[in-house]
């Protein structure tokens, strides 16, 4: 399958994960515009990394993780169809063989960490094995990725995560071990008058950042924040357009 969006083309046909409006989402809340140096975790058809390359400085870098080697192939193939082929780097690979290489070459740590992660911890797989790790924390635990998160994000940084609710407190719960907390959490109601089902979280060093895990409370108040994406007639909302406009074609 394919989609066009304003400024570049994603073909997603050999990914676990399609285009979603989740993915489209975090992309579009995510603080981006002053990072210069941007880590994308699993970025499967590139859509994250070619979001943050639209919304970004010129003199930005950003990086794409992918594992799987067909969705690599996909997302190598949509950098160098976009308008940005210089600027978003592909490393295939695990993130942890990232994280090795990137802290053993002295790099520098990343402005900005995106991530729209594997989710269910538990509960029926797909028969697709791409699809399964793309959504079940198969080869990414919780733990690893904010392990991760917290050896690699600047002390001025911030990760964006975006999860369904019946995963939020198992997340939520771990990120204190990690030096890590919410400072920002934007609850996504599908149809109004629904229940939020999904949160997009922005994530931060607490403000001492140490060699050892923190294990008092956060320092500062997470801020929360909640948006519907369409109203009862199925239209979306002023929120979501205004989002959204950047990318989507007919907004």
């Amino acid at each position: 399958m394919s989609f066009t969006f304003k400024q570049f083309h994603i073909d997603d046909k050999e990914c676990g994960m399609a285009v979603s409006t989740d993915a489209v989402l975090l992309g579009a809340w995510a603080e981006l515009t002053q990072a210069n140096h941007i880590l994308d975790i699993g970025a499967g058809s590139g859509l994250l990394s070619l979001m943050a390359a639209q919304r970004s400085p010129e003199h930005r870098r950003i990086i794409a993780v992918e594992i799987d080697a067909a969705a690599a192939n996909a997302c190598q193939h949509n950098i160098r169809q976009s308008p940005w082929p210089e600027t978003v780097q592909l490393f295939h690979g695990a993130i942890q063989d990232f994280q090795l290489q990137h802290l053993n070459d002295s790099a520098p740590l990343f402005d900005h960490i995106i991530c729209n992660p594997p989710y269910f911890e538990q509960g029926t797989q797909a028969k697709n094995s791409a699809r399964a790790d793309a959504r079940h924390t198969n080869t990414l635990s919780f733990g690893e990725l904010q392990s991760v998160i917290s050896k690699l994000l600047a002390p001025q940084g911030t990760a964006s995560v975006i999860l369904p609710q019946q995963s939020l407190a198992s997340f939520t719960q771990q990120l204190n071990a990690y030096g890590l907390f919410v400072a920002k959490q934007l609850d996504i109601i599908s149809i109004e008058g629904k229940l939020a089902n999904r949160s997009i979280l922005a994530i931060q060093h607490h403000l001492a950042v140490t060699e050892q895990p923190i294990l008092t409370a956060p320092p500062v108040e997470t801020q929360y924040q909640q948006m519907t994406i369409r109203d009862k007639q199925g239209r979306y909302s002023e929120t979501m357009i205004d989002l959204c406009r950047p990318f989507y074609l007919k907004l």
